[in-house]
């Protein structure tokens, strides 16, 4: 596997965005600040040039606050690779399995940069596993049924985890209507961290709900 430059990545509190407003670029920023190793920008009814502009807006206002925090982009390598190219702290991409294959977002945004991969089944972390020379980490859900995403796949529920965990050498982060009270059984299931949308995007206080899903957590496990 090639090592990577990024000599770490904190996975245990991942953020995925939602929305288009000022009004995300801060919470990314809030939760950032609070802890998030990992925001990933998601606007998936965004065109090209919003989700661009969306992301420069984001990767801007996270550096500025906390410049460990990695900012990938959902499914679009191109708008990662256009927004790096405009100098924002952009780290990566998050893939799924229709969008360009690994390799190729691998070759176009370099060794230094983070890339996931969705996956939901022990079929899936066995094929990602397979292309673990070009990823970093894979998603796994959804934990629960979620409005924010309809994969078709069933829930996992906390026991569905382990069997993908073993499943793969790549650190799983679970995903799916996952709130801070689910965080130690999942952690207890072996995933190296948990996503989140709705807990953080709608919350009143979006920083309260990064400590406290970081309260439940040991201590990160450094990806190389």
């Amino acid at each position: 596997m090639v090592q990577r430059l990024s000599t770490s990545l904190d996975l245990r509190c991942y953020l995925v965005t939602s929305g288009t407003s000022r009004r995300t670029v801060e919470i990314a920023a809030d939760a950032a600040a609070a802890g998030a190793g990992v925001v990933q920008v998601r606007a998936k009814q965004a065109t090209t040039r919003q989700l661009l502009d969306l992301t420069i807006a984001v990767a801007d206002a996270v550096h500025a606050v906390a410049p460990a925090t990695r900012v990938l982009v959902d499914d679009r390598t191109d708008v990662a690779h256009a927004a790096r190219l405009h100098g924002a702290p952009v780290h990566g991409v998050h893939l799924g399995t229709d969008d360009l294959p690994a390799e190729a977002a691998r070759a176009m945004l370099g060794d230094e940069a983070v890339i996931g991969l969705t996956t939901g089944t022990v079929e899936l972390a066995r094929w990602a596993q397979q292309q673990q020379e070009w990823i970093d980490y894979i998603g796994a859900g959804p934990f629960r049924r979620t409005p924010t995403k309809d994969s078709g796949r069933d829930p996992l529920g906390v026991e569905g985890y382990p069997p993908i965990v073993a499943a793969t050498s790549l650190p799983v982060v679970a995903i799916g209507d996952i709130t801070p009270a689910d965080v130690p059984a999942l952690m207890g299931a072996g995933v190296a961290g948990v996503a989140l949308v709705r807990s953080i995007m709608d919350a009143d206080d979006p920083a309260a709900v990064v400590r406290d899903v970081l309260s439940g957590c040991p201590t990160p496990r450094p990806v190389y």
